[in-house]
């Protein structure tokens, strides 16, 4: 099977749907012309024209508010905010109208609208464009939230997203736009809600999302030449939440390691620990560990910027510990 980057899957959705479904179009700061920053709508703009690709000003609120105006009114938007971190600025159009609107109408009204944006730390681009912010959206009635790990993934989670008719946060990290995968050619969908099971194992469940998930995976690869089988899950969306793949495992292999760039506190993986405790409580023969960020700024000094990030040394000690093993880092 042919490979594609993270970017490259994306694009691919976004190209097949807007093929597809004339009412759906792509708006957001540089989309057009310059194919976004990270190039995801390279192409766009010569294929499907100004009307259907929109460059819009650098303005968060007016942007989610167009976006949502358009969804209530029959089309299908697409947009993209460049970094996760100015969301702040159109909450309101966010949380309060487009995640709203639907109950606020009695059901009458659908918000088919897709906000695509870029978390994570890595670059060196300092606190204000690093952050990784997930939780925020978990936490409101009305939003889906979907974060692909893999170009597989991208592509077919996009394109279940753009078809979706409910207003979705359709989180990308930037470390993860060059890496490549296999990506099969023409139209598939991914379900939202259903976690991918990235590698089988019987001793220890890590669950994992975005840039996690590949060191999770050099982790349990790592510790497999020990005798020590890891289970590594990608949630894929946070909401809605595949439960049930994730306590089946734990009933599995009794222990849990959750694994998130986010800060841990009141983050996505305090959240899914709450739920394993309350529901597969037990099962555990360990307490559940949480590999996060710490309760800081992201540094833009490359060394502390290293060091914030959760990293393979760190995912290893968490497995190790709650296997009864002393850490080391």
């Amino acid at each position: 099977m042919r490979k594609l980057t993270y970017a490259g899957a994306l694009n691919e959705a976004l190209r097949l749907e807007m093929q597809r479904d004339p009412t759906i179009f792509v708006a957001g700061e540089d989309v057009g012309t310059y194919g976004g920053i990270f190039g995801v709508t390279n192409g766009l703009l010569a294929e499907f024209g100004p009307k259907r690709v929109v460059d819009t000003p650098i303005t968060e609120s007016a942007i989610i508010g167009m976006a949502t105006g358009a969804a209530a009114a029959g089309l299908r938007p697409v947009v993209e905010l460049m970094f996760i971190d100015f969301i702040g600025v159109s909450l309101d159009q966010l949380f309060n109208q487009a995640a709203k609107m639907k109950y606020m109408f009695g059901g009458k009204a659908t918000l088919p609208l897709v906000l695509r944006t870029e978390c994570g730390a890595g670059m060196s681009a300092a606190a204000q464009h690093s952050q990784c912010l997930e939780s925020w959206f978990m936490h409101v009635p009305g939003l889906k939230v979907v974060l692909p790990s893999t170009p597989y993934d991208a592509k077919g989670l996009l394109i279940s997203s753009i078809r979706d008719n409910n207003p979705i946060v359709f989180i990308e990290h930037k470390m993860l736009y060059g890496t490549e995968g296999e990506v099969p050619e023409g139209e598939y969908t991914i379900p939202l809600g259903k976690a991918d099971i990235k590698r089988a194992g019987t001793d220890v469940t890590v669950v994992a999302t975005l840039a996690m998930v590949p060191k999770a995976l050099a982790v349990a690869e790592e510790l497999s030449k020990e005798g020590i089988s890891v289970e590594v899950i990608d949630p894929r969306t946070l909401t809605p939440l595949d439960e049930e793949t994730i306590l089946e495992s734990v009933k599995k292999t009794h222990r849990l390691v959750i694994v998130t760039e986010e800060v841990g506190h009141a983050g996505s993986s305090a959240e899914i620990a709450a739920r394993v405790a309350e529901k597969a409580f037990d099962y555990l023969d360990a307490g559940i560990r949480r590999v996060t960020a710490p309760f800081s700024p992201v540094p833009f000094s490359p060394a502390l910027e290293s060091h914030f990030i959760p990293s393979e040394a760190k995912i290893m000690d968490a497995v190790r510990a709650v296997l009864g093993a002393p850490e080391t880092a």
